[in-house]
């Protein structure tokens, strides 16, 4: 064992758990019920599993759910017993943010822009998978209604996971892009032709990102009862829908708009070739 190799990748993986931590401080939504959207929290777990295997990728992560854990300590006071106590701070935090650690898993089979990618859209799958899990088994009767829990759980955390899996994947290809993380030392990333993704499909996906989020305000704002403070399906009556099918039809345009800007350059570069 190289103990200064692996004091080299104890100091990156500390400044990488700082890091994460920070960004996932920076919440762009934050549900009623738990859940957020962050600037790509998972992503220096990510990196950490690329640069350094798995297993460290792993080990980090579970640092990182514990962090959040403390963060969200809260949460406990919602457990019915030590069963459900535990499994909170096993699924929820522990496990959901551990998963993080297989984000490297692609470094050998694509090159690093579409390696971090695939691995931020797989262990978004996983901790997506983890918190449905919760939802209906421990916040079940609790946040989530009893009738038809599942469906409530995947449709609750899938409507801050899919932006919190965007991001973090746009966030993983653009920074895969700039740096070179496979070797020991942080270098520019030579990019080649295939791997480089023009402006406009960067706004579309910063748009699709922007959408979401403001649909998910506007929607699970209204499914809090003033009063109790409890989950109220019937809220989604008060729920201004104009504003949310303006929003999404215009973002659907929007990113329609530039998708065939962006293939119409493509096609003028190469034929003045």
């Amino acid at each position: 064992m190289n103990s200064t190799s692996d004091s080299k990748k104890i100091t990156e993986a500390s400044v990488m758990l700082a890091t994460a931590t920070v960004l996932s401080l920076a919440k762009l939504i934050d549900l009623p019920y738990g859940g957020s959207v962050t600037i790509a929290c998972m992503l220096p777990i990510i990196i950490v599993s690329y640069r350094h295997g798995i297993k460290w990728g792993l080990l980090t992560g579970l640092v990182f759910g514990v962090i959040q854990q403390l963060l969200g300590i809260n949460t406990l006071s919602y457990a019915t017993g030590w069963v459900s106590a535990v499994a909170i701070v096993l699924l929820d935090y522990c496990v959901a943010f551990m998963v993080a650690g297989f984000g490297g898993i692609f470094r050998k089979k694509l090159s690093q822009p579409k390696a971090l990618m695939y691995g931020a859209l797989l262990i978004c799958v996983l901790r997506f998978i983890c918190h449905v899990i919760t939802g209906v088994t421990v916040w079940r009767d609790i946040s989530i209604p009893g009738t038809a829990a599942f469906i409530y759980s995947l449709s609750y955390n899938a409507t801050y996971m899919i932006p919190e899996t965007i991001v973090t994947m746009l966030c993983g290809y653009y920074v895969g892009s700039l740096l070179d993380f496979s070797g020991e030392n942080l270098k520019r990333y030579n990019a080649g032709e295939d791997e480089r993704i023009s402006t406009y499909k960067w706004l579309a996906g910063i748009l699709i990102v922007a959408g979401l989020i403001l649909d998910t305000k506007m929607v699970f704002s209204k499914l809090q009862n003033s009063s109790s403070g409890e989950f109220d399906i019937t809220g989604l009556s008060n729920v201004n829908w104009l504003p949310v099918i303006i929003i999404t039809a215009g973002v659907i345009l929007a990113v329609i708009a530039l998708l065939i800007v962006s293939a119409v350059n493509k096609r003028q570069e190469k034929t003045e070739q």
